[in-house]
């Protein structure tokens, strides 16, 4: 009897033991498990929050949008719209400058010789000459053309291939006074800025007369009486 109770108290002891070890091992499996997860689950670092919100680092190198460049404007962007390169020409929709045309200059020989200027609107420019008289002085004398019409032109708009023609005579008198030159200073107006030179070669200027602009070629002779 007693040793039938040994027997079943080693056997009980070692059932015991067995069943520590093995709630031992699996505690340890478990928290093993259990710390891996955990450490799995952390999140990883993104750039940005290392950064402490965005500030140095990467972000010094970038290009495109960002918060701070308000509303998600990219800096250094034109805020002008589309479609505005036209209206922004020279002279475009507006009184025409003496560098917005295109002159020439070709001798006729009608009503005693004169020379006939024609001047049309740049390609891209839309713009208007003014009712006043052009300016056409000869030579670095400035001996400026006076009016051979007694009523003021009308404005003409200049736009594509349309041509405005003005007549200039160098010479009004019949005597043989004058003095010679070889170009003359044109302008739209008295106080444009900048006004060019034709040439005509060599001519005897003695009180010149020029006409208004006129769109008919036939209009644009400077009779003198």
């Amino acid at each position: 009897m007693n040793r039938r109770l040994r027997t079943a108290l080693v056997a009980s002891a070692a059932l015991s033991a067995g069943l520590l070890m093995t709630a031992c091992e699996s505690g340890s499996t478990d928290a093993a498990d259990k710390t891996g997860t955990a450490s799995s689950a952390a999140p990883t670092p993104t750039p940005s929050a290392a950064r402490g919100g965005g500030s140095g680092g990467d972000d010094a190198g970038k290009t495109g949008p960002s918060k701070a460049d308000g509303g998600g404007k990219a800096q250094g962007t034109s805020s002008s719209p589309a479609g505005s390169g036209a209206a922004g020409k020279s002279g475009y929709g507006q009184s025409c400058g003496t560098n917005d045309l295109q002159w020439s200059v070709k001798p006729m020989t009608q009503a005693g010789g004169y020379y006939q200027v024609s001047v049309k609107a740049k390609s891209g420019i839309t713009c208007v000459l003014p009712a006043g008289l052009p300016v056409f002085a000869f030579g670095s004398g400035g001996t400026q053309a006076r009016p051979a019409e007694q009523v003021a032109g009308e404005e003409i708009t200049l736009t594509g291939d349309r041509t405005a023609y003005a007549g200039v005579t160098p010479k009004s008198t019949n005597s043989d006074a004058g003095t010679e030159y070889s170009t003359v200073i044109a302008s739209v107006s008295e106080d444009d800025p900048n006004p060019l030179s034709l040439h005509v070669g060599s001519v005897t200027v003695d009180k010149p007369l020029t006409t208004n602009w006129h769109t008919d070629p036939a209009d644009a002779v400077p009779f003198t009486s």
